[in-house]
């Protein structure tokens, strides 16, 4: 069953409430405006040019409403070459409620230097209790050559340890959206498209991204990669984890 609102009541889903809102309701932006004016969005009844214009008559014959301002103010098509006035505009989202920028109405982007601390937390919360499992039942693997003791991790730890890193993100995100990292450095992650907390589904899929080659191959230079691939992405400083999943992190302080 959709948790969505009812269409036109402008409210939010009980169950999450980080999801962005809807614009309010009341017509489309470029319906037609006051007593019969042109279906663009034009002036007063009768005039001026049939794309708009404002005054009768006369006028850009892309703009001329109140406030829109620019060549571009009252475009049937929708707010410039970047704007989503209309469906379908703007490079990054169209159609739906919300057909601009998908950050818009929501908090500012998290800090990646703050994420990558709260990674670190996370990373030795699990890990002591990575430990506190495998080291009774005796799965770390000893190297012994002459005077030389080597320690090293079996397969079976690092299972244990991408079962546990996996379910840990999976769980507390899918919940919240926030790890224990995460909750006290005063973040979260977010859907891109609609700001919600992710579903079980996506934040598996993110978690599986970032802990599976942790675990088993590239350790802390997978880590390093995914989540410092933040530092440099643009617009959105997703690490490869997010853009696998389609999530960012924002801030909630």
């Amino acid at each position: 069953m959709s948790t969505e609102p009812p269409p036109g009541s402008g409210g939010t889903p009980e169950d999450d409430p980080f999801r962005k809102q809807p614009p309010p309701s009341g017509g489309t932006p470029s319906g037609p405006g006051p007593e019969g004016g042109s279906p663009w969005g034009g002036g007063a009844a009768g005039g001026g040019d049939p794309y708009g214009g404002g005054a009768p008559g006369g006028g850009n014959p892309y703009g001329g409403a109140p406030g829109g301002g620019g060549p571009y103010g009252n475009d049937p098509y929708g707010g410039g070459p970047y704007g989503g006035g209309g469906p379908g505009g703007g490079p990054y989202g169209g159609g739906g409620p919300f057909p601009n920028d998908p950050l818009a109405g929501m908090p500012p982007l998290a800090d990646s230097g703050r994420r990558t601390l709260a990674r670190i937390i996370d990373l030795i919360l699990v890990g002591i209790v990575v430990w506190l499992v495998t080291w009774p039942i005796g799965v770390h693997e000893y190297n012994v050559s002459g005077n030389n003791v080597a320690f090293g991790r079996s397969f079976v730890q690092s299972l244990i340890a991408a079962v546990l890193y996996v379910g840990y993100d999976t769980v507390m995100i899918s919940r919240t959206g926030q790890t224990l990292g995460k909750k006290w450095l005063k973040m979260r992650v977010a859907n891109l498209d609609d700001g919600a907390t992710p579903s079980v589904q996506t934040t598996l899929i993110r978690s599986l991204v970032l802990w599976i080659p942790f675990a088993f191959c590239c350790a802390c230079i997978w880590t390093a990669i995914a989540g410092g691939w933040s530092f440099f992405d643009r617009p959105y400083k997703q690490g490869l984890h997010d853009k696998a999943a389609k999530t960012v992190v924002v801030s909630t302080a």
